[in-house]
């Protein structure tokens, strides 16, 4: 599915640190970012979405120091052509889910860390939906501001890249992997143009190429865009080598491109073997659970052999649907 070539691309870049405090600072308030010693960013494993939401939502953790006390950052992509009414609500869920497991590796705290939401979009419209929890309240304004500090209250940071022009993401102080994925992801939603203008930001490339690990980091760039487009890559990968125009990067494109290819011969093979299996392991889980909800289907049909293999291991022992479907390189426990 679409969403997990997003997903993929969005936490390879930014669980790194590097990368996720470039981005974090252009879009925090600046009294805020100031009191941040950005040194001590680090990612913390593990995500908070709910299940049935993975497929418009993916989610970073990261903690750091803030005016010398923990705190906590974080960070989620919604992926979806339009925003979610109820972000702030699924915010403070995902809030007290990550307070609640804090609590439990310090159970003798007596105070909490500070959580600073930020949500990243990148859909086709503008953000129009609720950006405070005291939005979705169903008060008139003077009853909610007599109510006042008795509301809970909670805005998020929104980073909307439909909003933004490609020659502000260019300029953003970040690294040049950053600035490019956000590029990407800003054009997600028509790859053609993607393509097209690609060419623009050859120098960004050619940056990104001279870092740690270039090489590798811009293949993900390069692979994410030619499993964005819906044409297959020998089709595609002409029309990127016409936009990039540079020897050094369409060589990197050309060893994408390959290996896209290959993989997709091993896949035509492994399909029949793939549905035999989601056959049964559908049948299993009804037997377990009972009707399965159209989420669940939907991420059986859509997983791989290897995952498939988890969760036929999970049907037998799991307490829950839920607990079976889970990711599939998720750990045993929080």
């Amino acid at each position: 599915m679409q969403h997990t070539v997003h997903d993929a691309l969005f936490k390879s870049t930014f669980s790194d640190p590097r990368h996720a405090e470039g981005a974090l600072r252009s879009v925090l308030p600046a009294g805020l970012s100031a009191r941040i010693a950005w040194e001590t960013l680090e990612a913390i494993p593990g995500s908070f979405v709910d299940s049935d939401l993975r497929d418009r939502h993916a989610d970073l953790l990261f903690h750091v120091s803030l005016s010398g006390r923990s705190a906590l950052i974080h960070v989620l992509y919604e992926h979806q052509s339009a925003p979610h009414w109820l972000m702030p609500f699924r915010l403070v869920a995902y809030s007290v889910r990550i307070w609640e497991r804090w609590l439990k590796l310090n159970p003798e705290a007596r105070a909490l860390p500070a959580i600073v939401p930020v949500v990243l979009f990148h859909g086709e419209r503008e953000w129009r939906v609720a950006r405070t929890l005291e939005e979705l309240y169903d008060l008139d304004e003077e009853t909610r501001e007599a109510a006042g500090e008795h509301l809970l209250r909670m805005r998020f940071v929104l980073d909307d890249l439909g909003e933004q022009s490609d020659d502000a993401l260019r300029e953003r102080a970040m690294t040049a992997l950053g600035r490019l994925v956000l590029f990407c992801m800003r054009h997600a939603r028509d790859p053609e143009q993607l393509v097209q203008d690609l060419g623009a930001w050859v120098e960004v490339m050619l940056d990104v190429m001279g870092a740690p690990d270039g090489a590798a980091a811009l293949g993900t760039v390069l692979r994410y865009i030619l499993m964005l487009h819906p044409q297959e890559p020998e089709v595609v990968l002409p029309r990127l080598a016409e936009a990039i125009r540079h020897e050094r990067l369409k060589e990197t494109l050309m060893t994408c491109g390959e290996i896209l290819m290959q993989r997709g011969e091993a896949r035509g093979e492994a399909r029949g073997e793939a549905h035999g299996r989601r056959v049964v392991l559908r049948r299993q889980l009804t037997l377990r659970f009972g009707d399965l909800p159209e989420s669940a289907i939907a991420r059986v049909e859509a997983a791989e052999v290897g995952t498939l293999d988890v969760w036929f291991e999970r049907v037998l022992t799991a307490p829950s649907l839920e607990e079976v479907l889970r990711d599939a390189t998720a750990g045993t426990s929080d």
